[in-house]
């Protein structure tokens, strides 16, 4: 989807470019110059700022928002594997029946989160049965010395906080912008570009420059979308470091 809103954003601003260098000549020379030009020279200038605070503000707001949710995903994989080796400790048969529970709610949790543009259903809130997980299974164990018992209240906490940060990361919308701010800030891009084509007879080095700055506004668009997405496109969360953190149990 950012490619494609990318893409659709270079290919208007192209067509504003076109529009531009059209109306160089076909309008009178008193519409472009004294103080016509002036005042396109001042709502050229409004705008652009306009323009530069929002990509900046989108930048920072959606750069904030990636960071975040990486920080989710490296305390998810950490409280894997502390809770991996806190079952480990406890010892004992349901100390391995605990540990395959947790690979199996392991693997759930990566389908989950890393899903492909999957609406949240019940079904991926939950993917198995409540007896089945590991939650559960903590809850009904019981411990025979002071030594177990004190590494299940531990472990009963690191599984809560697992549980709370999956389904922090399953809340997540998979796109975090809001498409009127991106239309909106096309649409100035398109004026701007106009604009500028408008300023001056078309040239080879006037064409390839307004080129290059019209790819490179549109690749910023793409970054901020990028950025909006955390877990899908080019720039998504790795998920190797979760899906690798539990070794295989003998």
């Amino acid at each position: 989807m950012a490619v494609i809103i990318a893409v659709s954003s270079f290919a208007l601003i192209l067509i504003s470019i076109a529009g531009g260098l059209f109306l160089r000549y076909k309008l009178p020379d008193s519409h472009l110059s004294g103080d016509s030009k002036d005042v396109i020279r001042l709502a050229t200038a409004l705008i652009g700022t306009m323009a530069a605070v929002v990509v900046a503000l989108l930048f920072a707001s959606t750069r904030s928002s990636y960071e975040a949710t990486n920080s989710h995903v490296a305390r998810l994989t950490a409280g894997v594997v502390e809770l991996d080796q806190l079952l480990k400790e406890y010892g004992g048969p349901e100390s391995l029946e605990l540990r395959r529970a947790l690979r199996a709610d392991t693997t759930s949790m990566i389908s989950a989160i890393w899903r492909d543009d999957a609406p949240v259903t019940g079904e991926l809130l939950r993917p198995v049965t409540q007896e089945d997980t590991l939650l559960y299974k903590l809850r009904e164990l019981e411990p025979k010395t002071r030594l177990q018992r004190a590494i299940r209240a531990h472990a009963l906490r690191v599984s809560g906080d697992i549980e709370q940060t999956r389904l922090t990361l399953l809340a997540q919308p998979p796109d975090t912008l809001s498409r009127p701010f991106i239309t909106v800030l096309v649409l100035w891009l398109c004026f701007i570009f106009a604009s500028f084509s408008m300023s001056s007879k078309a040239n080879p080095t006037l064409v390839i420059v307004l080129l290059i700055c019209g790819f490179t506004a549109s690749t910023a668009v793409y970054l901020i979308l990028e950025l909006g997405q955390p877990f899908d496109g080019l720039l998504q969360l790795s998920n190797k470091a979760l899906r690798h953190a539990l070794p295989p149990l003998s």
